[in-house]
């Protein structure tokens, strides 16, 4: 071989040394496209914000990278309609080409999600929404949820309930999924344990004009009573209880939505309210703590419960992408690292069901001053029945 001709092979060989290398690089760089389909007006408006801060904040901790890809976001406000679900995750789906969808905490929204998911087959993380059928009935590979069955901590409090003495309860909720299957939750547990329900009271999603309800219960005289309302309404909801002087004479019990969030809008009226959920003000694992701070440093104010779930959600999907580092978003290899993760909470760590839902502690809490201070474990590692998941 002549010297030109081998200063020519060189010269080939390292061009296509350096054409790996930038492929490698452009590889590795690839982004991920998260969607986040969310409420940001209306009643769940500070829910979505939360949940929203809490992923952020997750990713802006592994140096803006996930899986060592950098976080590409589409965002819609999905206004806590179920009618518009379809098509707003249609777009995020198909207009956007999303990696995976986030979302949502209605959860007449996130059914319409999952079917979308499922159809698409795309990646379908929950950070909020209750809905039972989501991890039951209508479970799927490609469908997680990072924070509850509406079930979980329902059930939770119908035991406490119990243990408690109670016999005689009312309970009132919006009548839609959330509310229905939360009360289902409660009856389940405190029927088990001897209690009755005296009579189950409904109002459509999302009035707020309780005072002919208040009027019922104080003219039933249960022993307490169970709500599950959230956000702006709860807020209402028990100063309007507390203004009807029902507070003092019949006992208030709820899963922790109520309370959650919306402590500063009740404007003392929530104060000594008991309440169950898988996270709590007071916790003393490290994780929590290291959270907290952030949070409070990010945002000027203290996270809840919304922004743990978000925060949970980034985390699952980083132990999915770890999975597939530098390569293609293979989902067969997600989906198993992600059934397999046992996820670092602010919550307590916790690991999925079968049905793709945490099994957590259920906390049970009460309300001082802006915090919804730990008071015991209502629940140790509660699992959601995940009634007809074929999965």
């Amino acid at each position: 071989m002549t010297r030109k001709k081998g200063a020519k092979v060189v010269r080939s060989i390292a061009a296509v040394a350096l054409g790996t290398l930038t492929l490698g690089a452009a590889q590795a760089a690839e982004k991920v496209k998260v969607g986040l389909m969310l409420p940001y007006t209306g009643t769940y408006a500070a829910l979505g914000t939360a949940i929203t801060n809490g992923f952020k904040q997750y990713v802006a901790e592994q140096g803006g990278t996930l899986g060592g890809r950098e976080v590409e976001y589409f965002v819609v406000d999905d206004e806590s309609d179920p009618a518009k679900a379809t098509e707003n995750a249609s777009k995020l789906v198909k207009r956007d080409n999303v990696d995976v969808l986030v979302g949502t905490v209605h959860s007449g929204v996130a059914l319409a999600m999952a079917k979308v998911a499922r159809d698409t087959k795309t990646l379908l993380i929950v950070p909020n929404a209750g809905a039972d059928e989501l991890t039951g009935p209508l479970c799927a590979p490609n469908v997680f949820r990072t924070s509850f069955t509406n079930w979980q901590p329902a059930y939770g409090m119908g035991k406490v309930a119990a243990e408690r003495g109670h016999k005689n309860v009312v309970t009132l909720t919006w009548k839609y999924a959330a509310g229905e299957q939360a009360v289902g939750g409660f009856k389940e547990a405190f029927e088990k344990a001897g209690g009755k329900i005296a009579k189950e009271l409904y109002l459509p999603f999302p009035n707020v004009e309780f005072q002919a309800y208040l009027t019922e219960i104080a003219n039933l005289k249960p022993d307490a009573v169970f709500v599950f309302f959230a956000g702006g309404g709860a807020a209402k909801f028990v100063r309007d209880y507390d203004a009807a002087g029902l507070k003092k004479t019949i006992p208030l019990y709820a899963s922790g939505f109520l309370t959650d969030g919306t402590l500063d809008a009740m404007g003392g009226a929530g104060e000594g309210l008991l309440t169950t959920l898988h996270y709590a003000d007071g916790l003393t694992n490290a994780k929590d703590t290291a959270f907290r701070t952030k949070y409070a440093t990010s945002y000027k104010m203290q996270p809840d419960v919304y922004a743990v779930q978000g925060y949970d959600a980034a985390q699952l999907l980083r132990v999915g992408l770890d999975a597939v580092k530098g390569g293609k978003l293979e989902q067969p290899a997600m989906i198993k690292a992600m059934e397999a993760a046992k996820i670092d909470s602010p919550r307590g760590a916790f690991t999925l069901s079968k049905a793709h839902n945490p099994v957590q502690d259920i906390y049970l809490r009460k309300a001082e001053g802006r915090d919804n201070k730990l008071v015991g474990v209502a629940e140790k590692a509660l699992a959601d029945p995940a009634r007809g998941c074929r999965m």
